[in-house]
């Protein structure tokens, strides 16, 4: 009888061995992978179109320019930092863009014959900040702050005797900006965006010196000046939540 029990003991001591050998081998699961954070500094690239708009009239005649071809090209970069608190996402970023030659023309008959108006936006600058919801691997944010926009000058002709006025050369027009946009991140680092902006410029005018060779002493004035601006866009995040 004691021999039975000893054989029994030594079968379950070499049973054990076994299973814990067996158990060693098993390959151990990897880990979940870190929810993914969107926080963290990014800069990226976009293009995209810009449409300027606002009402033009001069002082003399009271006319009212209706503007030609609005529509441009814009091409740029941004830089930004996210910070992510559970499901919200706090942020700034940076934006610039070069706009393509639009040749911004607004033309109108008046007492002294077609008058046009010539002006070209070369670059647009803003600074805003970025709040909105996350959804895991999505990010619907709106934006707001302030806007820059560079421009070459503004020329007024006399389309009958080709006379031309040049004034206001080399100027910036400042403003604000608000808009709204959607990213979706690929991977950890890299995302894609959609995005659209409203800047909201400030009013200018132009006096037209007394010597000119035409309509001298009128005051051109642009009124709701506004860009409206719409981008696809691609951002690299060096992500900092991980």
């Amino acid at each position: 009888m004691l021999k039975r029990i000893q054989a029994a003991g030594l079968l379950c001591l070499l049973l054990a061995a076994s299973v814990t050998a067996y158990a060693a081998d098993m390959p151990v699961p990897a880990p979940p992978p870190p929810p993914f954070s969107w926080t963290g500094i990014y800069a990226g690239g976009n293009l995209g179109g810009a449409a300027p708009g606002g009402s033009l009239t001069d002082s003399l005649f009271g006319v009212d320019f209706t503007p030609g071809s609005n529509t441009a090209f814009i091409g740029g970069g941004q830089l930004g930092f996210n910070y992510q608190i559970g499901g919200f996402v706090l942020g700034v970023e940076g934006n610039f863009e070069w706009v393509a030659s639009q040749n911004l023309r607004r033309q109108a008959f008046a007492p002294v014959g077609t008058i046009q108006t010539t002006s070209n936006d070369t670059s647009i600058t803003t600074a805003a900040a970025r709040v909105g919801a996350a959804l895991d691997h999505w990010f619907f944010y709106a934006k707001g702050g302030g806007a820059w926009v560079g421009n070459d000058g503004y020329t007024i002709t006399d389309v009958t005797t080709g006379a031309s006025i040049t004034g206001l050369n080399s100027r910036t027009n400042s403003g604000w900006l608000a808009g709204f946009g959607v990213e979706w991140a690929l991977t950890r680092n890299w995302t894609l965006k959609f995005e659209y902006d409203y800047l909201g410029l400030n009013n200018f005018t132009f006096a037209v010196p007394p010597t000119a060779p035409f309509i001298p002493g009128d005051t051109f004035t642009s009124n709701n000046r506004n860009i409206q601006m719409a981008q696809l866009g691609f951002n690299f995040l060096f992500n900092l939540g991980y």
